[in-house]
C-alpha cells in the first residue's frame, strides 16, 4: 500500500498505517494520506503449532458485478442475540452464505451455459464476459420476462460475437444451443429494441476467412472469393441475398475456377446454407463472372467452362 501512496510534502517518508482508524499517515507532518484502508490480515494471531491453523480473515471475497448483491461470500449472522450466533468473545459470527437467491441461481445457470457455448464455438474469454454482461442487462431490465433463458443466452452470444468482430451465423449458434433458429432471431430483435444496443452490419468478408479455412482452400482462392463477393455486391448482382449466401456462392465460383474444386453441398455444410440457395446466388453472378474475378487470378478452369447450375 505504501508504494502506491506518498505525502505530497515529504514524498520520501515511509507512511505509517493506523490499523484502528484505517488511515495512512505521514510520520513527519502527520498528514493523513489515505483513509478507510482495509486491513487484509487476520483479526487475531495464529500460531503454526495450532491444530486449527486456518486464517480467519474477514474481508470477504471480491465483488462480482454480474451477480445481484455483489456475490459476497460471507454474511453477518442476524436475528436474536442468541449464544449460537456469537463467538466466545461475544462478537457476531460471520458465516458463509449458503442460500442462493432465485435471481442469482438463474444468472449462474445462464453464465455456465454461455461459457459452454463459447467453448464449443472456440471463442475467447473476453467474449464470454461480454455475453454475460449483456445477459445481466436483459435480466435486470425484465424486458423479456416470459422468454426462455436458453433463447436469451443464445441471442446474447450472437450479439456478443457481432460486437466483438467475430460474427457467427444463427445456424452456428443454434447448433450449440437448445432453441430453434427462429426463436433466437426473434429474441435477438427484441434485445436490440429494448436495450437500444446495436450491432455492426454483417459483410461477406466477416465469414470468408473462416469458411475457406474450414474447407481447406488456399489463400489465393480465399482472396479471389473475397474479391468476387465484394464486386457482386457493388454491381448489385445479388439483391436481397444474405451476406452468408453471397460468400458461399463466391467460394463456389472461385473453387470451381481453380484446381481445388468444392461442391455446393460441401460449402453449404460449412457455411450453413442450403445447396439450392448457393446455386441460385451463383446463377445470378455467373453472367458477369469475368468481371468478378481479380485480374491476377490463375484459372484452372476458364470462365466459359464454369458449371451453369
Amino acid at each position: 500500500m505504501n508504494a502506491l501512496m506518498s505525502c505530497r510534502e515529504h514524498p520520501d517518508a515511509i507512511l505509517i498505517e493506523d490499523y484502528h482508524a484505517g488511515d495512512m499517515i505521514c510520520p513527519v507532518c502527520g498528514l493523513v494520506v489515505g483513509d478507510r484502508v482495509i486491513d487484509v490480515g487476520s483479526e487475531w494471531r495464529t500460531f503454526s503449532n495450532e491444530k486449527d491453523a486456518k486464517d480467519n480473515s474477514r474481508v470477504g471475497a471480491a465483488e462480482n458485478p454480474l451477480f445481484d448483491g455483489g456475490d459476497m461470500s460471507t454474511m453477518i449472522a442476524t436475528g436474536t442475540a442468541s449464544e449460537a450466533m456469537k463467538d466466545e468473545f461475544g462478537k457476531a459470527l460471520y458465516k458463509n452464505r449458503r442460500a442462493v437467491s432465485s435471481s442469482d441461481r438463474a444468472l449462474i445457470t445462464a453464465y455456465r451455459e454461455i461459457a459452454q457455448m463459447a467453448d464449443r464455438l472456440n471463442l475467447p474469454k473476453m467474449l464470454v464476459d461480454r455475453a454475460s454482461t449483456l445477459f445481466k442487462q436483459v435480466h435486470d431490465s425484465k424486458a423479456l420476462k416470459g422468454r426462455s433463458n436458453d433463447a436469451i443466452v443464445s441471442a446474447c452470444m450472437y450479439i456478443a460475437c457481432r460486437q466483438d468482430g467475430v460474427p457467427r451465423t444463427f445456424k452456428e449458434i443454434c447448433a450449440v444451443s437448445k432453441v430453434s433458429k427462429k426463436e433466437i432471431g426473434r429474441v435477438f430483435k427484441l434485445i436490440l429494441k429494448n436495450l437500444e444496443t446495436n450491432v455492426n452490419l454483417i459483410t461477406t468478408g466477416d465469414f470468408m476467412s473462416r469458411f475457406c479455412s474450414n474447407l481447406g482452400l488456399s489463400p489465393a482462392i480465399q482472396k479471389a472469393a473475397t474479391h468476387i463477393a465484394r464486386k457482386a455486391v457493388e454491381m448489385d448482382l445479388v439483391p436481397g441475398r444474405s451476406p452468408i449466401s453471397v460468400a458461399a456462392a463466391a467460394i463456389y465460383m472461385a473453387s470451381q475456377a481453380s484446381d481445388d474444386k468444392k461442391t455446393a453441398k460441401e460449402i453449404g455444410d460449412i457455411a450453413g446454407v442450403a445447396e439450392v440457395t448457393i446455386r441460385q446466388s451463383y446463377k445470378s453472378m455467373l453472367p458477369k463472372a469475368l468481371e468478378l474475378f481479380p485480374q491476377d487470378f490463375k484459372f484452372s478452369t476458364s470462365v466459359e467452362n464454369l458449371p451453369t447450375n
